[in-house]
This record gives structure tokens, sequence and C-alpha cells, in this order.
């Protein structure tokens, strides 16, 4: 069966040079050498393999290169360059047919100028000054979505701008493979786990349908003992189990109970090539658990979730565990659940009933079980922990009728002030940017939903690239945002998305 793959290692960009024949075989050479050094320098500083291509220097040449780039699944986008003149009028059919992430990099062979030596074969072979701002011309005048990152490849910021554009690139390629299984339906008269699946597929790719919960419990019901053994062993291992959890202890047959819904979830997802999936504790069937420590190892090992059948969110945990693919930290499902109001101190208390990943600890999480108050099943078994201080992101996703909106909020994450021994589940506590007022002012104006990925290890320059290359609304909330800022901001985007979408 196969699994589940959250590394960027099947991934590469390709990198591709413009010139033209009016500088003869030898420049072209010269510019060929100089390029192919180019790439592989970049390469050796980004995590996603970077794949020279001979220069292009004809519209026929480049339009093919464009195809190319298409049809190949392994190639997440491509880096152009015009490392001489390349008339952008040759571009305009390859930029026509390019359906790949486009990184316009703008930088040249050397780094300092030989000022004694500069004579004009110099200038001919090193004009990227003003072949890259003719390039520009096209794609603006085209309306080419692309990022464009300025500077020596040698410099670690350039390299730093081009991991963040690989990422999300990456992640978009994750959404446009990605196949989500809802199990039951969204939670009852809620309005924002709703959403249109079928503009979803064409807006991201993802494939989002249904499958009845008894499917899932009667791939529960034919898990083998010798198997339940195996992972409640490695269990045993990796967490501190509770001791009516252990072997011999009186609540050891709940943690079998868990151990059997993960078997026979996981086997359901590698099954169907299943990338994120959504449960509702409102539709459980045979199911003896509303699934939580499950589903917790499962987004732990790359998997997107969304409680609740909230498929929305389920999709951006699996774009963002992608996106920091081999990065530290992690991704998980989060909601906003209350709040620490005291004048100065305001603090937000994530949580969820029990499905939050713990990717987003290093400590030893605490394996238990304890009652849960809906669902109407038994005691589910959890991971419970403290999600690691440091900075982090929350990203909702709402449909707000006419497209999609992404609302992030850029967010330190601190250690609790007090313990919690009676929240026995995985948490987190942050402290919203800029003030927990401008934060839940802004969000509350954009609509924004309670369901949230966290994420602590890309942060928000990652998910604006993502949203420019799936042309999807971003509105964020960091340092910087004011209340009067941002409603002015929600106003425009209102104008400037129903004005882009035509009649």
């Amino acid at each position: 069966m196969p699994k589940i793959d959250t590394t960027l290692e099947a991934y590469r960009v390709l990198f591709l040079t413009g010139s033209q024949h009016l500088y003869g075989p030898e420049t072209l050479a010269q510019v060929a050498e100089q390029s192919r050094a180019i790439a592989d320098e970049l390469g050796a500083g980004v995590p996603v393999a970077v794949d020279w291509q001979p220069v292009l220097t004809d519209p026929e040449s480049i339009r093919r290169a464009m195809l190319d780039a298409n049809a190949d699944d392994g190639v997440i986008g491509v880096i152009a360059w015009m490392h001489t003149f390349s008339p952008a009028k040759m571009w305009i059919g390859g930029l026509t047919a390019l359906q790949k992430p486009l990184l316009h990099l703008h930088t040249q062979a050397n780094v300092e100028l030989p000022w004694a030596e500069i004579d004009f074969d110099f200038m001919n072979l090193n004009q990227a000054a003003h072949g890259d701002r003719e390039f520009g011309y096209i794609e603006s005048r085209m309306g080419v979505p692309r990022t464009t990152v300025v500077g020596h490849v040698s410099d670690p910021e350039v390299q730093s701008r081009v991991e963040v554009w690989q990422r999300a690139a990456a992640g978009r390629t994750a959404a446009r493979t990605l196949k989500l299984a809802r199990f039951g339906d969204n939670m009852r008269f809620v309005a924002v786990t709703e959403g249109d699946k079928t503009e979803a597929e064409i807006r991201f790719g993802m494939q989002v349908n249904t499958w009845g919960v008894n499917e899932l419990a009667d791939r529960v019901a034919a898990v083998a003992e010798t198997d339940v053994d195996a992972l409640v062993a490695e269990y045993d291992r990796l967490y501190d189990v509770v001791p009516e959890l252990r072997e011999g202890g009186e609540r050891r047959q709940s943690l079998r109970d868990g151990a059997a819904i993960e078997l026979g979830l996981r086997s359901f997802l590698e099954e169907g090539g299943f990338g994120a999936f959504t449960t509702s504790f409102e539709d459980l069937g045979a199911l003896k658990q509303l699934p939580g420590l499950a589903v917790q190892r499962l987004m732990a090992e790359g998997y997107g979730f969304g409680a609740e059948g909230d498929w929305k969110t389920a999709a951006l945990v699996r774009i963002a565990n992608v996106m920091g693919a081999g990065l530290p930290g992690g991704a998980s499902l989060m909601e906003d659940y209350t709040y620490d109001l005291q004048p100065g101190q305001q603090l937000i208390l994530g949580a969820h009933m029990l499905e939050v990943s713990p990717s987003l600890t290093t400590a030893k999480p605490s394996l238990e079980v304890h009652p849960l108050g809906i669902g109407g099943k038994e005691d589910p078994v959890r991971l419970v922990f403290n999600t690691d201080a440091g900075p982090a992101v929350v990203v909702a996703m709402s449909d707000v009728r006419d497209r999609f909106r992404l609302v992030a909020n850029v967010v330190d994450v601190v250690e609790p002030p007090h313990d919690l021994p009676k929240l026995p589940v995985g948490r987190a506590v942050w402290r919203p940017e800029p003030d927990f007022r401008t934060s839940a002012t802004c969000w509350l104006i954009a609509g924004a939903a309670h369901h949230t990925v966290m994420s602590t290890a890309v942060g928000v320059d990652v998910w604006e690239d993502f949203a420019a290359m799936t042309e999807t609304e971003l509105l964020i909330i960091d340092r910087d945002t004011t209340v009067r800022g941002f409603q002015r901001e929600v106003q425009w985007n209102s104008a400037y998305h129903r004005l882009a979408r035509g009649l």
C-alpha cells in the first residue's frame, strides 16, 4: 500500500536561461557555462533540486520548455533568468502555456564588477540588468503571477527567498494532488466548515469526497490482534503512558481500541491514496471512540486533518506539512478556544477536543484516557502536551461566496503561565501580533474561520507565495496591522477579486 510522502525529495524546479542568437556561438557557450554555474550554486543552498536546462534563444524552444515543465509531475516550478538580453516577445507563447509557478530571478554571473577590465565584450555577455527588465515588462503586460527575487545567488537572503518560493510551490503541488476523505458530513448547523468543494477542486486541484463512517469502522473491525499488539508496544516505547493504560492496567483495552482505530484508518487512507481526512463526533457509527490518538499521530506523519467535517482546514494542514518538510516544528489543526484577558497580558489558549498534532512539541507527550462529553462513545485515548514556545502562524480558510479567503495571523507561542492539570489535550498558548484587541477585531472583520492550521515550521512568507501561486485572497494580521487599514484592505480586496473574476 502507498504511504504518504511528506518530503521534498521527489520535487525539482527547472532553471531556464534566456538569451538570443545575436551574440554568436562563442558568447552563447559562455552564457551556458555561467548559467549552469549559477544554477549549481543556487541548488546547493535550497532544499528542492535545481535542474539546469539548455539556454533558450527562440520562441519555440521556450514554449516547448514550458510545456515540458507542465507535463512533468516532478517539476513544481520554473526559475527564469535573462542572462544577456532575450527579447520578451519570444517569451509570450511560453508564458501563455506555463501552468507551474514562476520565479523571476534577477541576478548576474559576477558579484563584483572588474572595473579595469570592462569592455563591450563583457557588456554584451553580462546584460541581465536590462535583460531582466525586458522580461519583467512582458510578465506584467501579460499579468503573469510570479515571485521576483533580486540579488546574487551567493547571498543567503537570496537563497532563503528562493527556498520560501520552493516550499510554497511544493504546497501548491500538494494541494493539486490531494485526495481528501470525509467520514460523514460537517457538524450540523455550523456555517464556516461548509464550502464549495467543486470550486475548491477548480481553484486548488484537491478532490474532496465523502465515505460512510462505517466503511472505516469495518476496516477497524478487521484489524488483526497481532497488529494491535505491535502498535500498543510502540505506544509504550514512545510516550509516557499513564498507569491505567499500561500492560495490566484497568483501561488497557481503551488503548487497544485506539490502536485498532489507527490501524484501520491508516489502511483506508493508504489504500485510497488519501493525504487528508475529516471526522465528526456526530457521526461515529460503529467506532468505539472518537479518533484522537490516531488523528494526532497521522497528522504528525504529514496527513491533513479537520475536525467536525472541516475539509478546508484538513487541506491546509496537509499543505502546511508539505511546505514545512525537513524543518523543525510542525503543523496541526488548532482552534482558538478561550482567552486570558488580563490588561496588557492578553493570551489565547488554543486546543481541540482531542486532535492536536504532537509535531508541535519536542517534549515527550503523555498518553492518557479521559471522558469526552460529546459523541456518545467510550472514553477516547489522546496525547497530552504543551506546544513549544516560539514563533508561529495560524491560518484559516473561509468560503466567502465568490472566492476562498485565507487569513493568517503571526503569533508568538509562549509557555502556559500556569499548569493545566484538568485540561488533558494537546494545547497551545500564544500572544497574537500586533496585540490581542487588534488581532481579534481583524479576524472577526475578515470572517475568518474558528478552525485553523497552526504552523511552527513555516512562516507567513511561505503562505504569501502560496496564495499568489493559487491566486487566492490572503489577509495578513501582523505587527504592522491596524484595524482601520485592515478594514480598507478587506473592502479593496472585495472589489478587486470581483473585477478580476470577470463576467
